[in-house]
């Protein structure tokens, strides 16, 4: 019997070693850690992918609108730029990734881990109520995450302290939104005893929040200790003193490009070609989104089936109804 366990384990450690090893952009930690547990590898990449959906969500009326993330693949993927754009990407990945190992932990889909043990049988007397139910295990996303996302970040420079930052800040935000659901107990609905347990937040909360942050973003710079020449910490530019960017900020080290034309060197595919509203004055507009090229107008007709009515018996007849319409795109 244990022959078998032995040969069904080398099996499984043979297909993750070739699953590994065709991922691109996996640095060598990450390589190790998918090597070591492959069925978390499943669950990280769709945290990844969680992350840049809600990123192209955010940022869909934007110049820059995600588009070049996750094309490769949902690990590795980095803005050249050190940019406020660059800062949103880090943390809403680290978060994603975060809140799917939760999610996974507490739906039993991953070995190792589970509901939060510490939060199982206590009794708070003042609130009165006790823990019950599957309190999802946020601690063990969080580190999960920290250990796997955090691991690409190899070079010693401003931009690791950067991108390590904004990490553990998307990570702050998605513990900070931590929710407590409560049941009541007793008879005809009376609440006479109460149990409660922790809920992850809907994802979008976390995307609504740290778009915020981004808007907010606090320019940085490093600095180097006397006798180590590598950076060691980022503080915040433009002040005398040493004042440290807080745990939820998202910084920045570099300002961004205008996203306006395609620049390989920073990263930017440019607005050639996207849809734009001619009638709004915001960042959608086509006087913003086109950056001042001018826009085309391309009119097509809509047809579809409108004014159903059922007739005896036994079959429907509609009337086909159409729409003259015109969408624009940038020059």
């Amino acid at each position: 019997m244990d022959t078998d366990k032995g040969a069904l384990s080398s099996v499984v450690a043979l297909g993750a070693n070739i699953i590994c090893n065709k991922i691109p952009g996996l640095a060598p930690r990450q390589r190790a850690i998918c090597q070591s547990r492959p069925d978390a590898i499943i669950v990280i990449g769709e945290g990844a992918q969680l992350g840049i959906n809600e990123c192209q969500y955010q940022f869909r009326y934007g110049r820059w609108n995600c588009s070049a993330l996750g094309e490769r693949t949902v690990f590795g993927q980095e803005l050249r730029v050190g940019s406020r754009e660059a800062a949103f990407t880090y943390a809403i990945t680290a978060a994603g990734v975060a809140h799917a190992v939760t999610a996974a932990c507490s739906q039993g889909n991953l070995s190792n881990c589970g509901c939060d043990r510490d939060k199982q049988g206590f009794y708070n007397q003042e609130a009165g109520w006790k823990w019950g139910g599957c309190s999802v295990d946020v601690k063990y996303g969080v580190e999960f995450s920290r250990r796997f996302v955090d691991a690409r970040e190899i070079k010693k420079n401003a931009r690791r302290l950067m991108n390590l930052h904004n990490n553990e800040a998307g990570r702050k935000v998605l513990e900070d939104r931590m929710k407590l659901d409560c049941k009541c107990h007793g008879v005809s609905g009376s609440c006479t005893t109460k149990t409660c347990w922790t809920t992850l937040p809907k994802f979008r909360e976390i995307g609504h929040i740290l778009k915020d942050k981004y808007k907010e973003a606090v320019h940085v710079e490093a600095v180097r200790a006397s006798r180590l020449r590598q950076p060691t910490f980022l503080k915040v530019k433009k002040t005398q003193s040493y004042r440290k960017p807080t745990d939820t900020d998202l910084v920045y080290i570099e300002r961004s490009p205008n996203y306006c034309e395609e620049d390989s060197s920073t990263g930017s595919v440019g607005t050639q070609g996207r849809l734009c509203n001619r009638t709004s004055p915001h960042t959608d507009g086509c006087d913003l989104m086109c950056c001042g090229r001018g826009h085309n107008t391309h009119q097509y007709t809509k047809v579809w089936q409108c004014n159903c009515k059922f007739q005896w018996c036994c079959f429907v007849k509609c009337n086909t109804c159409s729409e003259r319409t015109e969408v624009f795109t940038c020059k």
